[in-house]
């Protein structure tokens, strides 16, 4: 089973997949971001410093997902914070003109080598849940985050999750009214949801996902 989980910036992919771990007795695949030389320049200076950082990724992601994927998968199961396709959606917000155009092509080529999940966790949240996420993880580069930006992302998240023609199956979780660390029970609503759409048992089809529904 390789399931990857999405969402925004500060929405909780990595926290809920170390969460998850234990369930699925998977192992983690977690995004390097903080090896990216370009990032705390990119958030000062997001025109100046756009390309580099999408590159970096870009090729970051590659050569960590061709290698870790089909190796992990081989011995057993895989949850990873991230997918190979969001690389191309902060793209298209971040790059314009030939940049973009020469990020595509090469984004192309490479995404026909790397395996695709099985499930994907879409996690969802207001842009206000999202800036107060960040505010209280206080990570160093991310303090220069403009409100417009986080919400920009957020707008093309859901349009991006919102289209049905997706090469992977898509769940998606709205993380608005949810605490994975400090609910148990939010946690396990999350976890059952997740069996049910991968068809793996024991799950209850009828558990509500919000506590107050």
């Amino acid at each position: 089973m390789y399931l990857a989980i999405e969402g925004v910036i500060g929405v909780g992919k990595t926290t809920l997949a170390r969460l998850l771990q234990p369930a699925f007795e998977a192992d983690l695949l977690l995004e390097v971001f903080e090896e990216n030389p370009f990032l705390s320049d990119f958030y000062a200076d997001r025109a100046r410093y756009a390309f580099q950082t999408q590159i970096f990724f870009l090729l970051s992601r590659y050569h960590q997902q061709q290698v870790a994927v089909p190796q992990t998968l081989s011995q057993g199961n895989l949850i990873a914070d991230y997918t190979f396709e969001k690389d191309a959606l902060f793209a298209g917000i971040n790059l314009k003109g030939d940049e973009l155009n020469m990020y595509y092509r090469v984004h192309e080529a490479l995404a026909e080598k790397i395996p695709l999940p099985d499930l994907v966790v879409y996690l969802r949240a207001s842009t206000e849940t999202l800036m107060q996420r960040i505010a209280l993880r206080d990570r160093s580069y991310e303090r220069q985050i403009e409100r417009d930006y986080i919400d920009e992302l957020n707008c093309a998240y859901d349009s991006f999750f919102n289209d049905h023609h997706h090469r992977m199956p898509v769940l998606t979780i709205d993380t608005n009214p949810l605490n994975f660390v400090t609910q148990p029970d939010h946690l396990k609503q999350v976890e059952n949801r997740i069996k049910q759409a991968l068809k793996l048992s024991p799950f209850q089809p009828e558990l509500p996902l919000n506590p107050d529904s």
